[in-house]
């Protein structure tokens, strides 16, 4: 039922966990529960997530663990919103890009700690407080630095994509191996040798010079001159 789902994700915000009306007292913590899945899912990925596996960590069954967290989608939106605590961070308050920079930089850090966030839809988004505090966090930056508020809308929408977009390259290129840089580079010589006037067809994007020297620290570096163009782009 949505109203036990809205009581487990705001369960330390003012609303109290469903209880069952018959059965057994609970025997087991949400917040528990929750780390257990949080953490086999930055190990594991989020395909290795289940209430059986979940479950046998404190030794029950998997339908055991329903009256806590609800369907596996709950599960889901749970784990999203408790892995989504807000750190705490002071803004700089020296200007519009400098906050902007500071809250995508702390968001872009959290999802590379939980790569697999990136991989939850924002039609999944689980509406609880925790991600609540983020969106607040982030208004509260536009209000100060005085955006219209015609433009607030397209900015959030902007640097939410491009947190996760960058996030998302970093952590697939954390996971990329030896082999898998090597089959990169082969691929690119492939191409130059096979097409030849690559650079003519294409001059512009063929000639774009790279951000940053080391490729894998691109997707911060990018994040970070996006959000100063957008900064920019805002107040202009």
């Amino acid at each position: 039922m949505p109203e036990q789902h809205v009581r487990r994700l705001w369960r330390h915000r003012g609303t109290t966990l469903p209880t069952p009306r018959r059965g057994p007292r609970q025997q087991l913590n949400l917040d528990e529960i929750l780390d257990v899945a949080v953490d086999l899912a930055d190990r594991e990925g989020l395909a290795a997530v289940s209430t059986r596996v979940i479950a046998a960590r404190f030794g029950k069954t998997a339908m055991a663990l329903y009256p806590y967290v609800g369907t596996k989608e709950q599960l889901l939106a749970l784990m999203q919103d408790h892995a989504s605590a807000l750190p705490s961070w002071d803004d700089p308050a020296t200007g519009l890009a400098d906050d902007l920079l500071g809250w995508a930089l702390t968001l872009f850090e959290l999802h590379l700690a939980h790569p697999w966030l990136a991989e939850r839809s924002w039609a999944q988004a689980g509406q609880g407080p925790n991600e609540q505090d983020w969106m607040e966090r982030l208004l509260g930056i536009l209000d100060r630095w005085a955006v219209p508020a015609e433009r607030q809308t397209p900015t959030i929408t902007m640097l939410y994509a491009t947190v996760r977009s960058c996030a998302e390259t970093a952590a697939a290129y954390t996971r990329m191996d030896r082999d898998g840089t090597a089959a990169w580079r082969e691929r690119t010589e492939a191409t130059g040798r096979l097409i030849p006037d690559l650079a003519e067809r294409y001059p512009r994007s063929t000639s774009l010079a790279p951000i940053t020297p080391q490729w894998r620290d691109a997707p911060r570096a990018g994040l970070i001159a996006a959000v100063q163009l957008l900064a920019t782009a805002v107040h202009a």
